[in-house]
């Protein structure tokens, strides 16, 4: 599969000098770690970066994701000298993070996983469920974190493959198709031995925006996980102190959009989160 390069990739420097922290997703679900790292690290410049020309990533062949990702990230280190880099995003994390800390020896990652060592140890039935994309359900990392650390536990993965989207339509202010949520996230609910599951792990960032529409729809009150602060807390333990206490304004903060034309609704959303906007040139 063949994509454009990210346009708008200017290289110009913050206005402020200092070195952002890149927040990557493949949409606008890595806002919700942007702002749990604003809550963390108030005093850092950011730039949010969306792939939203290779919207959806669970419509991917792996090899051409894992391509595509490094050669933006080519792109987005050069222009940008980023600080630290958050790939906001389980589904690109599963499957390129090691390639990029490869590719990239100089430059920290953190990753987003199913944060299943969590689950497993607040779970008081033993009956989890991980909600998350298709991709980030077959991936062997994921499977191996169960191995790794909940295997005392019964882990039910859910793949769903339309959540995502439906996430970024609510975003941007259209209407919930409930009928389409309940059929999404039904098979996270199991019952076994007169016990239920009582943790779902919201495994694809996007998902902390509809947690209100689980919590009315689902059929008994569960704990939905959401990853975003243990991801932003991880990054504060890779930077080191900034030199000065001067705190940034969010007006410095940048979104880029890989395709250069995210709608007057996007837009407003990247406005509500203080993120400036800006058409820039290679």
């Amino acid at each position: 599969m063949k994509y454009a390069p990210a346009a708008g990739l200017s290289g110009k420097s913050p206005a402020n000098h200092a070195r952002p922290i890149l927040v990557f997703d493949s949409g606008i679900g890595g806002l919700t770690v942007l702002r749990e790292a604003r809550v963390l690290m108030p005093d850092r410049h950011y730039v949010y970066i969306a792939d939203d020309a290779g919207f959806p990533y669970g419509d991917w062949e792996e090899e051409a994701l894992r391509v595509r990702i490094v050669d933006l990230f080519r792109q987005f280190i050069a222009a940008y000298d980023p600080e630290i880099a958050i790939i906001a995003c389980n589904t690109a994390s599963t499957l390129v993070l090691q390639d990029l800390r490869r590719a990239f020896p100089n430059m920290p990652f953190v990753g987003t996983v199913p944060a299943i060592k969590p689950a497993a140890e607040r779970t008081s039935s033993g009956l989890v469920s991980v909600l998350a994309t298709p991709g980030t359900v077959k991936r062997a990392y994921t499977r191996d974190l169960i191995q790794s650390f909940a295997t005392q536990c019964h882990v039910r993965l859910v793949g769903a493959n339309h959540l995502a989207s439906i996430a970024e339509a609510h975003i941007r202010g259209k209407k919930v198709d409930d009928a389409q949520v309940i059929e999404q996230m039904m098979p996270c609910f199991v019952e076994k031995d007169g016990l239920r599951t009582d943790i779902v792990v919201l495994a694809c960032t996007h998902y902390p925006f509809l947690v209100n529409v689980f919590r009315r729809l689902a059929p008994w009150p569960v704990d939905w996980l959401d990853p975003a602060e243990a991801i932003a807390r991880r990054a504060v333990s890779l930077l080191s102190p900034r030199e000065s206490e001067t705190e940034l304004q969010y007006s410095d903060d940048l979104a880029v959009f890989t395709s250069q034309k995210p709608d007057y609704a996007i837009r407003r959303l990247m406005q509500g989160f203080g993120l400036h906007f800006e058409r820039q040139t290679i």
